[in-house]
């Protein structure tokens, strides 16, 4: 394990939430998909299940995308935006299934500022860890989805939509036809100078609980 498990978590479920906003693909429509995002995550809490919290948590993708383009003084800064808008106040909290952890907001907040909470909570980790190379974005060609590497070796590279093995498909034809195989190269280079902030590329189609 690279982080604590809550930091795991909530860096996983960041990058679920990002990954919803797919292009022209919109994966969290609803009221309803949000209902299943929030019971596959674990969020517990006050729920509204309203256009308007839905379309809260869908407007938050974009803030959160940005912890994978910026700098790090660009992520501290917004780290402690989120928190300060917020009005953050950490503290020790246990309940359900979930043993001690950090809690920055009380749990009749709306959604939305509690998933940005606990997610800017999540990355200071990873920036006291000077581990912001973790946050990258998927190599398949096309694909702008958000990845956590979070193995030993950083040897993630590809988002968990299916684009690993859609990669693998790809070597494999190029071995049968004799061609030479896809570059390892990835094609997304995130670029960790300070002030430089990579635009979403467009998505290509053809694709296949945390608690605050």
């Amino acid at each position: 394990m690279i982080f604590g498990h809550y930091t795991e978590e909530a860096l996983a479920c960041a990058a679920a939430l990002i990954n919803t906003a797919d292009g022209d693909d919109e994966l969290l429509p609803d009221v309803a998909a949000l209902d299943d995002f929030v019971e596959r995550w674990g969020w517990t809490g006050r729920r509204d299940r309203s256009p308007a919290e839905l379309h809260g948590v869908q407007a938050l993708r974009a803030q959160l995308r940005r912890f994978w383009q910026l700098d790090e003084r660009g992520v501290v800064e917004l780290v402690n935006e989120m928190l300060r808008d917020a009005h953050a106040l950490p503290q020790l909290v246990k309940h359900d299934h979930w043993d001690y952890h950090l809690h920055a907001t009380s749990p009749e907040a709306p959604l939305a500022t509690r998933i940005a909470v606990d997610i800017a909570m999540a990355v200071i980790d990873v920036v006291r860890a000077k581990e912001l190379g973790r946050l990258r974005l998927c190599e398949y060609p096309g694909c702008s989805n958000v990845v956590v590497d979070l193995s030993r070796n950083r040897s993630k590279r590809f988002c968990d939509a299916g684009c690993g093995n859609r990669a693998a498909v790809a070597a494999y034809r190029a071995r049968q036809a004799g061609k030479p195989e896809p570059a390892d190269e990835p094609v997304h280079e995130l670029r960790w100078l300070e002030g430089e902030q990579p635009a979403k590329p467009p998505r290509a189609s053809g694709k296949p609980r945390r608690s605050s």
